[in-house]
């Protein structure tokens, strides 16, 4: 699924502080995955419980969309061949991936989600 954060991430400018207004908090699923593209670079927003985590959405194994794959114990999976990857470090938990995938800065205000495609935490 993808929202409509791509006019607003590639058209939009990023505040001083390198965050740019991606969507609403209420858009990404409880305990699920929302894909939105930033400035052309796909990104998987994850809601776990309170926390929100903003990832890569394309696997490092097999090149597909991870907001399409199931969300539970801190990862995301990818649905083709179930590698899942650490929320918060991008790490692969389990083969067949090798490679971790990128982690993204994010902060929650006003009930609207920011991402920085800086270095995550």
């Amino acid at each position: 699924m993808t929202s409509d954060a791509k006019p607003a991430g590639a058209g939009g400018t990023a505040s001083q502080d390198g965050y740019v207004k991606v969507c609403a908090l209420t858009e990404i699923p409880a305990d699920g995955a929302l894909g939105v593209e930033i400035d052309d670079t796909p990104v998987a927003l994850v809601r776990a419980g309170e926390a929100v985590h903003a990832v890569n959405d394309i696997c490092s194994h097999a090149e597909v969309s991870l907001s399409e794959g199931e969300v539970y114990n801190g990862t995301i999976e990818c649905w083709l061949h179930g590698s899942c990857f650490d929320l918060r470090t991008g790490k692969p938990t389990n083969p067949p991936a090798t490679q971790p995938i990128a982690t993204y800065k994010v902060k929650v205000e006003d009930g609207d989600v920011y991402v920085s495609l800086g270095s995550g935490d």
